[in-house]
C-alpha cells in the first residue's frame, strides 16, 4: 500500500434524540444520545457517506487522535483516512458508539431521566435490530437517504448485513467482514462463560457496583483473557510466545511464568480499567440474539432476498471463532438469493484480530472494492 496519512486531530460529536424510542424487548427509553465522530467532507448530493459499525468493545473513535500526545490512533485507523481504503479524501466517513455502550452513548454509565440517577443494570437489553434502527435516525439527523456503504468486522459485519436487510432502499454496498449470519453454539457458550464471569464476582453486585464504589475487574479481566485467546490463532500465538519462560527453571507456583501468561494478564487488566461490565454483558448478548433469517422462517436466503446492495464479504484463514465457513454460508445464500456479492479469503496469522491489522493483501481487497464504490459515485 501507499503511504497514507492521518485525518489528524478529530472531535467527538454528541447527538440527541429526544423522542421515545421502543426497543425490540419492549422497553422504552425517553431519550438516548449517540456520541459520533465523521472523517471527510459530505458532498453535494449526500451519496458519499459511509458507516463504520464497532465490535464488541469498539467505540466512534474510528481514525485519528483527539489531541497531538495521543498515543493511540482510532481503532480502525490503518482503514480510513486520506488515501488509506476507505479514503476521507473521497468518503465521508461516519463512526458511532453503540446505544448501550460506554463510550459515550446512552447506557449503563448514563444518567437516566426518569430517576436521574445512572442506569447501571437496568439499562436494558438492546439488539443488533435496535442498533441499526438508531443508525437510521443517525443517517437522518446528517440528512443520507442512502449510505453508499455500511462496514464493520465482527460484531460490525453483522451490523451492515442487519443494514442490508432491513433498510433495502437504503444501502447500496454491505462490507461484511470476519462476520457471520449468526453465532454458533461454540460462540454463545464462550459468551456466557465471560458473563458468568462477571455476574460471580463479588465485586458485581447484580449490576449496580457503582453504588457500592467497586467494579468487577477479577471477572472483566477473565472475560477478556478468554476472549482475547478466542480472537488470536493458536499458530500466531505460538510464533509470538512459544513456551517462553520469563525466568530461568520453573517456579513450582501458580503465578506468572510463560510469557503468554503474562500478556493475557496484561491485556484482561487494562481492559478491566477502560470497559465497563454491564456494557460488556449487554453487547455479548447483542451477539447471540443476531439471527436475521429468524424474521423470514429461519431462512437466510430469504432474509437475503429483501437486500438490493452489493456485498463484499471477507474471512481470515486461521480465524476460528469467525471461520471461513461461516462466510462461505453466508456467500451461499447470496448467491442463491441472487445477489452481487464479491468475496475475499485472506491468508493471516492474526486470527480473529486479523480485520483490525495491516495486512496488505486485506486492505488492498477493501480498497479495489471502495474505488469501485468511488467511481459509481463519480462515473
Amino acid at each position: 500500500m501507499h503511504p497514507a496519512a492521518s485525518v489528524g486531530i478529530v472531535v467527538p460529536q454528541t447527538i440527541v434524540f429526544d423522542q421515545p424510542f421502543t426497543l425490540q424487548n419492549g422497553r422504552t427509553l425517553p431519550r438516548f444520545e449517540l456520541i459520533t465522530e465523521t472523517y471527510g467532507t459530505l458532498n453535494a448530493d449526500k451519496s458519499n457517506a459511509v458507516l463504520i459499525c464497532h465490535a464488541l468493545s469498539g467505540t466512534h473513535h474510528v481514525a485519528g487522535r483527539h489531541h497531538a500526545d495521543d498515543k493511540y490512533p482510532g481503532w480502525w485507523d490503518s482503514m480510513v483516512g486520506p488515501g488509506k481504503p476507505v479514503d476521507t479524501n473521497r468518503f465521508f466517513v461516519v463512526g458511532l458508539n453503540n446505544l448501550g455502550g460506554c463510550a459515550g452513548s446512552s447506557g449503563p454509565l448514563s444518567t437516566n431521566p426518569e430517576t436521574g440517577r445512572a442506569y447501571g443494570a437496568d439499562f436494558p437489553v438492546v439488539t443488533v435490530k435496535d442498533w441499526v434502527r438508531t443508525q437510521a435516525m443517525l443517517a437522518d439527523h446528517f440528512g443520507i437517504d442512502t449510505w453508499a456503504a455500511v462496514m464493520g468486522g465482527s460484531l460490525g459485519g453483522m451490523q451492515a448485513l442487519q443494514w442490508a436487510i432491513d433498510y433495502p432502499a437504503r444501502l447500496r454496498h454491505a462490507l461484511v467482514i470476519a462476520s457471520a449470519p449468526k453465532l454458533s453454539t461454540q460462540n454463545i457458550a464462550f459468551n456466557d462463560v465471560a458473563r458468568q464471569a462477571i455476574i460471580t464476582d463479588p465485586d458485581f453486585h447484580q449490576g449496580h457496583y457503582a453504588e457500592h464504589g467497586t467494579i468487577p475487574r477479577r471477572g472483566l479481566r477473565i472475560a477478556r483473557m478468554m476472549g482475547h485467546i478466542t480472537y488470536l490463532a493458536e499458530s500466531g500465538l505460538g510464533e509470538k510466545f512459544g513456551r517462553q519462560l520469563r525466568s530461568d527453571g520453573f517456579q513450582f507456583g501458580y503465578g506468572v511464568e510463560f510469557e503468554v501468561e503474562s500478556y493475557l494478564r496484561y491485556q484482561g487488566d487494562k481492559f478491566a480499567e477502560r470497559f465497563d461490565a454491564n456494557t460488556y454483558l449487554l453487547m455479548t448478548k447483542a451477539l447471540d440474539y443476531f439471527d436475521p433469517a429468524a424474521d423470514y422462517q429461519h431462512d437466510l436466503e430469504a432474509a437475503l432476498r429483501q437486500a438490493q446492495a452489493k456485498f463484499f464479504v471477507a474471512s481470515f484463514s486461521t480465524d476460528w471463532r469467525f471461520s471461513p465457513e461461516r462466510s462461505h454460508e453466508l456467500v451461499r445464500a447470496l448467491v442463491a438469493a441472487d445477489k452481487d456479492v464479491q468475496y475475499v479469503e485472506v491468508v493471516s496469522d492474526h486470527g480473529h484480530d486479523a480485520f483490525l491489522m495491516e495486512d496488505e493483501p486485506y486492505l488492498k481487497a477493501v480498497a479495489a472494492y471502495m474505488d469501485n464504490i468511488d467511481k459509481e459515485l463519480c462515473p
